[in-house]
């Protein structure tokens, strides 16, 4: 997986400044709840400065997008002037109240449930694909 996520970032930043961060699996958390551990991840992310950003997560209770409709979806929001966009994935139990509240929109890749490492996978390919469509260059077939 971590090969496979390494490559579309390479690829896409042929087309944008493409940067990976993953926050590290909280520790010691045998005697935690799950709304405490959510709680904690979702304040490893707000600690990162989004001032002058947009937050969005995917979220399997998010919009889902065909491949086109993201692709779309990216385009307006360069067109719109926005410098960076930050598009989160959660943590095994998903994100606390307080990420969801921050965070301007949801998206869905897929009605399934994947674990976040296969997720990221997943988001790093859509985004290269939505670029390689917004570029009109051969990799989507409809």
């Amino acid at each position: 997986l971590a090969e496979g996520i390494s490559d579309y970032a390479k690829r896409l930043n042929h087309y944008i400044n493409f940067k990976i961060e993953v926050i590290p699996d909280l520790k010691n958390t045998k005697n935690l709840g799950v709304e405490q551990q959510k709680q904690m991840e979702g304040e490893l992310v707000l600690a990162r400065n989004f001032s002058g950003k947009e937050l969005h997560l995917f979220d399997e209770k998010g919009k889902m997008f065909t491949s086109r409709e993201f692709a779309r979806f990216l385009e307006k929001k360069m067109a719109s002037g926005l410098k960076e966009l930050v598009l989160v994935v959660g943590g095994p139990f998903g994100f606390s109240k307080q990420l969801y509240d921050a965070a301007i929109s949801k998206i869905s890749l897929s009605s399934g449930t994947f674990s976040h490492q296969m997720v990221r996978l997943m988001c790093v390919e859509q985004i290269y694909r939505a670029f390689t469509i917004i570029k009109g260059e051969p990799y989507h077939h409809d």
